[in-house]
């Protein structure tokens, strides 16, 4: 049941929209998937390099299991967890400079059970915060905010519904007063936002349903978390999907511009630099059966569908797996994994390889740029970093006793980093 809101509750708000991004800038925290700017930069620039039992502040386990990554503000961090059935959904904060578990809430017990990916969990999506209120989210199973000072939920919706088939994974965006959502399933395809203060709805965007129509059933599902861009004016919230990205007006859903191209499942989210956004297409499949996916640069001053005006250049990949993680651009240079394991540096202005590097495991969290390198984490509990740059040289290699699934935090002079099994923090 939504609760009522509450004078205090309103004063909060009020208070909260004096505590901009600006004020609470990216280096001091860390409140959304891949950072305060959805771009996978940090500020920080003093990370150590080695990581060894000196450099661990403290080391947390967490309790059941989730991949959603850390969230950071002032001395809170967040993330989420969940019953391996998804009968219970959790919501945990730890103590920065600590690590000890601050609140541990259960904040939803659905009655019906989902289906997902033996990979993914039912706390899959990343939180967002902001001053203080934290914003969870479990797909379908239900979205929820929470006050930081008193561990209090203030809001609950359940009744967003789609089939993930997978798992949820789609990370909410706090953008003005508003908590976007993506509910992209087999059945039903659309984007919502959401009064951040009551849960309210205050609009809903339905994809189109013609993209789709070509696609299996089973391949118009899509997993990706959108960006806000600023373009000659204007802001814009760019999705792209299994069939189509999208140009949205965050503050109604009018649809800006349409490019329609891809395949099935999308998992990586929008990236942007110098006026540009890239994203990767769903998979394809070609008449032999093998399987490729698409990376697209497109100029986004545009309207309406831009598909056959605005592409500046596409890359093909060939793939062997769903491709999870999202590239991190800087300086006109794309660095990303491929599903076939290939470090990768894309020059940004043409899509041309650079270079690349042929790596051992699966890389499925998010890449970071931190002072002038590249943090790479592999499902195997392989972390790496690379000298950002034309030419390939590796600056760190270390190893965690655990899988590393979720993009990590960097601020402080720290790592948050979530593991299969743990929460820690690594400092100087």
């Amino acid at each position: 049941m939504k609760k009522s809101i509450n004078i205090p509750f309103l004063v909060l708000t009020i208070a909260s929209f004096f505590f901009s991004e600006n004020a609470f800038p990216q280096e001091k925290n860390w409140t959304a998937f891949r950072g305060s700017n959805l771009n996978g930069i940090a500020e920080s620039n003093n990370i150590p390099l080695k990581w060894d039992e000196k450099n661990i502040k403290w080391k947390t386990e967490i309790h059941d299991r989730g991949l959603s990554s850390p969230v950071v503000f002032r001395n809170q961090v967040w993330i989420t967890s969940a019953k391996a059935d998804g009968s219970e959904l959790y919501a945990i904060a730890a103590d920065f400079n600590t690590g000890k578990i601050i609140y541990d809430i259960s904040v939803f017990t659905p009655d019906q059970k989902e289906g997902k990916h033996s990979l993914n969990s039912y706390a899959t999506p990343t939180p967002c915060i902001e001053n203080n209120f934290v914003y969870v989210h479990y797909g379908s199973l239900g979205t929820a905010c929470i006050n930081t000072k008193s561990g209090e939920i203030v809001w609950k919706v359940s009744d967003l519904k789609c089939k993930h088939v997978q798992g949820p994974a789609s990370s909410p965006v706090i953008y003005k007063n508003l908590l976007i959502l993506h509910f992209e399933g087999t059945d039903i395809r659309y984007i919502v936002a959401l009064d951040k203060t009551s849960g309210k709805i205050v609009w809903r965007s339905d994809r189109p349903a013609e993209p789709y129509e070509p696609l299996t059933v089973i391949g118009r599902k899509a997993y990706i978390t959108p960006i806000i861009m600023h373009v000659k004016g204007r802001d814009m919230l760019i999705s792209n999907g299994s069939a189509l990205c999208q140009a949205l007006d965050p503050n109604t859903g009018e649809e800006i511009w349409r490019v329609v191209i891809g395949g099935e499942s999308t998992i990586a989210m929008p990236f942007t630099e110098n006026g540009l956004v890239y994203w990767y297409a769903g998979y394809e499949t070609d008449p032999d059966n093998s399987k490729f996916i698409r990376l697209l640069a497109v100029n986004p001053d545009g309207k309406g569908d831009i598909t056959g005006t605005n592409i500046l250049w596409e890359k093909r990949d060939e793939m062997s797996r769903n491709h999870c993680l999202t590239p991190v651009i800087k300086d006109g240079l794309i660095y990303t994994v491929t599903t076939r394991n290939m470090l990768m540096c894309i020059d940004a202005a043409t899509g041309k390889e650079v270079w690349s590097q042929h790596m051992a495991s699966n890389f499925d969290a998010s890449p970071v740029y931190v002072n002038g390198n590249i943090w790479f984490f592999s499902v195997k509990g392989d972390v790496m970093a690379i000298r950002a740059g034309r030419k390939h040289e590796v600056t760190a290699q270390n190893h965690v006793d655990s899988g590393i699934w979720a993009t990590p935090a960097f601020l402080r002079n720290s790592v948050i980093l979530r593991t299969d099994n743990w929460l820690e923090r690594i400092g100087q």
